[in-house]
C-alpha cells in the first residue's frame, strides 16, 4: 500500500509538467499527497475498521476537500446521494491497492475490487481497472512471475500489454480513463528492475503521472517485497498524522511491516 502512496507523492508535481525522463530528483520539496493517497487510505481504513467504503469516501473528502479530485467525484462527494455515478475514470484503480494485500484468495480479491470500485466507478471499464490492478498486486505478492502476471491480465481483462514502455513513452498523453491508465501502469511494472525504477519509469511516461505511479507503485511493492526504507521514511514525513497512522496500521496487519 505504501508503494502506491509513494508513487502518488513522487508523481504529484509532474502531472502538469511532464518530463519524459527517469532522471529526476525522487522527492522534490514541492511533492505532496493527492486524492490518490487520501482515497487509498480511506479504503485501508474501511478494511481495518469494517466501515462502509461509501461512507469513508465522503468522510475523507470532508477532511481533505482540496486534494485534486475529479469533477465527477467532487459533485458526488458534496451531494446527498450515496449511489454510484457510472465513472470509467482511473480513480477506481488508483485507490484499490489495499484490496490486493488484504485478501488471500484471487477470486475474493477480484470480487472485493469490484465491490469497492463500484461504489462510485460502476462503469464496466472503471470496475475492470480496479480489478486488474488488485489482481496484479495479489499475483505479485503470491510469487507469480511477470510473465504469468502479464498473461493473466491480458487473458482475464483483455488489456493489451504488448508494447514496451520505451514504445509507449513517446506518444503517451494525459488520459484519465482506466483503460488508458491501467495497461501502461502494469506494463511499467513489468519493464521495471526494482521498486524505485518502477516509479521513475511511470513518471517518465508523462500523462497523469501521480496516478500512473500510484498504480505502478502498489504492484511494484508487492512484487519486489518492500519499499526501500529511505522512501518509506520520506513518505511518512509528508503524510499528516491521521493518514500516516492508518497507513502504518494497515502495513503492520497486511504487509508484514513492524
Amino acid at each position: 500500500m505504501i508503494g502506491a502512496i509513494a508513487g502518488d507523492i513522487i508523481g504529484s508535481i509532474y502531472e502538469w509538467n511532464n518530463i519524459k525522463t527517469k532522471d529526476f530528483i525522487l522527492f522534490s520539496d514541492r511533492c505532496f499527497y493527492t486524492d490518490d493517497t487520501i482515497l487509498t487510505v480511506a479504503l485501508a481504513d474501511s478494511i481495518l475498521t469494517d466501515t462502509p467504503y461509501v461512507n469513508n469516501l465522503k468522510t475523507f473528502y470532508r477532511w481533505y476537500p482540496n486534494a485534486g479530485y475529479g469533477g465527477g467525484f467532487h459533485r458526488w462527494a458534496q451531494g446527498g446521494s450515496f449511489e454510484p455515478y457510472n465513472s470509467w475514470g482511473n480513480g477506481a484503480a488508483m485507490r484499490i491497492s489495499p484490496v490486493g494485500y488484504a485478501y488471500n484468495d484471487l477470486d475474493v480479491v477480484i470480487e472485493k475490487a469490484r465491490e469497492f470500485s463500484a461504489v462510485t466507478h460502476n462503469h464496466a471499464e472503471g470496475v475492470k481497472g480496479g480489478q486488474a490492478t488488485a489482481a496484479a498486486i495479489f499475483l505479485s505478492r503470491t510469487g507469480k512471475s511477470k510473465n504469468e502476471i502479464r498473461a493473466f491480465i491480458e487473458t482475464r481483462f483483455q488489456y493489451d500489454l504488448s508494447q514496451h514502455v520505451d514504445e509507449i513513452r513517446p506518444h503517451y498523453k494525459f488520459d484519465e480513463s482506466c483503460q488508458g491508465t491501467v495497461p501502461p501502469a502494469i506494463r511499467t511494472f513489468i519493464d521495471s528492475t526494482d521498486f524505485e525504477d518502477a516509479i521513475r519509469t511511470a513518471v517518465s511516461l508523462g500523462g497523469d503521472t501521480d496516478t500512473l505511479a500510484c498504480i505502478t507503485g502498489g504492484i511494484a511493492q508487492a512484487f519486489y517485497g518492500a519499499v526501500p526504507e529511505t522512501i518509506q521514511q520520506k513518505v511518512y514525513s509528508i503524510l499528516d498524522e491521521r493518514l500516516g497512522e492508518i497507513t502504518k496500521r494497515f502495513m503492520r496487519r497486511y504487509c508484514g511491516e513492524r
